[in-house]
């Protein structure tokens, strides 16, 4: 009696960085038509995440002052939790349009962006991280930092940065 086995695939996960910028979803297209099109490895995850930018924290020690603040901070996160589920949305709208069968996993974190994606790129324990290249100049990116060269640098999985081509 011979027994046969295969070899079963490795599960490999793909994180792609997403945010408001159309720069972030062309790098998930990029990421479908070049990494995932014709993927036939049923453990292949799509993991989509957006880092919320933290809230900022307020102190006085005015009472009325203090009133208002809870109600910007209040304001800021239903802002920030309706643009996680717009950014999310425009994602899914994207992923759509391909025909691959990957699973789609959705996180969304918050804090400093470059630390959060770091992080948790690493406790998902990520094979490849996508993202899109923001093309800032020499004086916003010295200014803002870079994310995409901040993760290149502490990320232990390969990593891509997709620069979307310019329009004519």
């Amino acid at each position: 009696m011979t027994i046969i086995l295969e070899a079963a695939e490795k599960e490999q996960k793909v994180v792609v960085a997403v945010d408001e910028s159309e720069e972030s979803m062309y790098a998930l297209s990029w990421c479908l038509n070049n990494l995932l099109s014709g993927n036939h490895n049923p453990n292949t995850t799509l993991i989509l995440i957006y880092i919320k930018p933290p809230v900022p924290v307020y102190s006085s020690l005015d009472v009325t002052e203090i009133l208002f603040a809870e109600d910007v901070i209040a304001t800021t996160e239903k802002y920030s939790k309706d643009l996680a589920n717009s950014v999310m949305s425009r994602a899914d709208a994207v992923y759509r349009n391909y025909n691959t069968k990957v699973k789609v996993e959705k996180k969304v974190g918050s804090g400093d962006a470059k630390d959060v994606l770091c992080m948790a790129v690493d406790k998902l324990g990520a094979d490849i991280l996508v993202m899109g290249s923001h093309d800032y100049g020499f004086f916003k990116r010295t200014l803002l930092g870079s994310v995409s060269d901040y993760c290149a640098k502490h990320v232990k999985c390969p990593l891509v940065v997709v620069k979307r081509p310019k329009t004519a």
